[in-house]
C-alpha cells in the first residue's frame, strides 16, 4: 500500500473513532456546547484542571503551551492565578509571529478573562518562537485518548505542528510533561490509529482520575513529507523554514 493511502486510511479511522467519541458525549449529556468537529467543551472541565493542579508536575511548570479551546479554559485561568506564562498559537499559525504570550505580570484585566482565546486575541501581544521561554507543561484538548498516550484531535492538525515546530525550536523537551483534560468518556480502552507526526500525551486528567501513561510516542520535529505545499505556505512561521529542510 502506497504511503498516501496508509495516510488515507489512517485519516479515515480516526475520523470514526471521532464520530463515536462525539455521539457518545452527546448521548450522555456530558458536553455544554455542539461538539461535533470540535474539542469537547465536556462538564466537569473545572474539576479536571483542579485535579491537575494538585499534581507535582503541575507546581513545578512555570511556563505552559495550552490549546484555546473552551474546555482547557479552567486550566489557562489557573495557570494565569498561579503566575504562570501561558502561551497559545495564533488561529491556523496563520501570522510571522504565530503566538499569544500571556504573562500574568504584565496583564491589566484579571486572569480569569485574559484566559479566555477571544480576550487574549485582542490583549495578549503577538510574538516569535525567540521570544518565547522552554516550555515546561504542554496541555491540549483531546476528542479521545486512551491509556497508552494515544490522542485523536478535531482533526485539523494544528496541535501536531506546534508541538513539532516548537520541538525542532529547542522550546520542549523529553522533559516537558504533556497534558490533556478530557471527560471520562473520552478514554478509550482500545487501540487508536496514529501517524509519525502525532504526539501522545504523558498524562491524562479527567474529573475524577490522574492516568499516567507510559511511553508516548515524540517525533523528533516536523516532517515534511507529511506536510503538503499549500500548509506549508500558510503558515508564514513553516514557509520561513522550509527551504532549510529541502523544500
Amino acid at each position: 500500500m502506497k504511503g498516501t493511502d496508509v495516510a488515507t486510511q489512517v485519516d479515515q479511522e480516526k475520523q470514526r473513532v471521532r464520530e463515536r467519541a462525539w455521539d457518545l458525549l452527546d448521548a450522555a449529556d456530558a458536553v455544554h456546547d455542539a461538539v461535533h468537529g470540535r474539542i469537547p467543551n465536556f462538564k466537569g472541565a473545572e474539576r479536571a484542571a483542579d485535579r491537575l493542579a494538585d499534581l507535582s508536575q503541575w507546581r513545578a511548570a512555570h511556563v505552559i503551551k495550552a490549546v484555546p479551546d473552551k474546555a482547557q479554559l479552567p486550566v489557562r485561568a489557573r495557570a494565569l492565578v498561579e503566575g504562570k506564562t501561558v502561551f497559545m498559537a495564533v488561529p491556523k499559525l496563520a501570522d510571522a509571529r504565530p503566538f499569544y504570550l500571556l504573562d500574568p505580570a504584565a496583564l491589566t484585566i484579571p486572569p480569569g478573562e485574559a484566559a479566555s482565546s477571544k480576550v487574549a486575541a485582542s490583549v495578549a501581544p503577538k510574538v516569535g518562537v525567540e521570544a518565547l521561554r522552554p516550555v515546561d507543561m504542554v496541555v491540549v484538548g483531546s476528542v479521545a485518548v486512551n491509556r497508552a498516550g494515544v490522542r485523536i484531535g478535531k482533526g485539523a492538525g494544528y496541535s501536531d505542528l506546534e508541538f513539532a515546530f516548537l520541538m525542532e525550536a529547542g522550546l520542549i523537551s523529553p522533559e516537558t510533561v504533556v497534558v490533556t483534560t478530557v471527560h471520562a468518556l473520552q478514554v478509550l480502552d482500545e487501540a487508536l490509529p496514529a501517524t509519525g507526526h502525532d504526539f501522545g500525551v504523558d498524562l491524562i486528567v479527567t474529573p475524577d482520575e490522574v492516568i499516567t501513561c507510559r511511553d508516548p510516542h515524540r517525533p523528533t520535529g516536523l516532517v515534511w513529507e507529511h506536510l503538503d505545499a499549500k500548509k506549508i505556505a500558510s503558515i508564514p512561521a513553516l514557509a520561513a523554514r522550509a527551504p532549510a529542510a529541502g523544500r
